[in-house]
C-alpha cells in the first residue's frame, strides 16, 4: 500500500468519526452516519481499506456514544467490514443497484439479526426502524458522491491497482 492510499485510508477514516458523530435517534446511539466513507472508500481505494474504514468507523461512532452494546459491537464491526467489502466487490462486478440492495439488505436486516437471539425480539423491533433510515441515507450519500469522486480518483490512483 503506497504513502498516497494511507493518506486516503485515514482521510475517509476521519470522514467516517465525523459521520460517526451524526446520530438517528434510537434505542443505541451508535446508529449514525458513519458507513458511507466506507463505502466510497471500498469503491475507489480499494475492497480492503472500505472494510478496515467501515470497521474502524463503526468502533468510533460506538466509542463516542459510550459502548452502548459493550463488547457486540466488534461483532457489529466485524459485520460491517465485510458488508463493505461485498458491497467494494458488488460495485465493480455488477450495476448500482445491485451492491445498494445488498447493502440495504445485509445493514438494514441480516446484521442485526443476532440480536433476536443476545436481547430479544423486542430489542430487534425497536432499532429496526432508525437503522434501516440511517442505512438507506447512507447509501443515498454514497450513491451521490461515488460518481462524483470518479475524475479526482481515476488520476489519482492509475498508477497502482487498488487493493483487493
Amino acid at each position: 500500500m503506497t504513502a498516497r492510499r494511507i493518506s486516503y485510508l485515514a482521510l475517509f477514516i476521519a470522514l467516517s468519526v465525523v459521520g460517526g458523530l451524526i446520530t438517528l435517534p434510537s434505542p443505541v446511539g451508535s446508529i449514525a452516519m458513519d458507513a458511507f466513507p466506507a463505502l466510497i472508500a471500498a469503491v475507489w481505494i480499494g475492497r480492503k481499506s472500505g472494510a478496515i474504514v467501515g470497521v474502524v468507523g463503526h468502533l468510533m461512532s460506538a466509542l463516542l456514544s459510550g459502548f452502548v452494546l459493550g463488547p457486540f459491537h466488534f461483532m457489529i464491526a466485524l459485520g460491517m467490514g465485510i458488508i463493505v467489502w461485498i458491497f467494494g466487490y458488488l460495485y465493480t462486478s455488477f450495476k448500482p443497484i445491485i451492491p445498494n440492495t445488498f447493502f440495504i439488505i445485509a445493514n438494514g436486516f441480516i446484521l442485526p439479526l443476532p440480536f433476536i437471539f443476545i436481547m430479544g425480539l423486542p430489542f430487534f423491533l425497536s432499532i429496526l426502524p432508525s437503522l434501516v433510515i440511517a442505512t438507506i441515507l447512507n447509501l443515498i450519500i454514497a450513491a451521490l458522491l461515488i460518481p462524483r469522486f470518479a475524475p479526482f480518483f481515476k488520476n489519482q490512483l492509475a498508477e497502482s491497482p487498488k487493493d483487493a
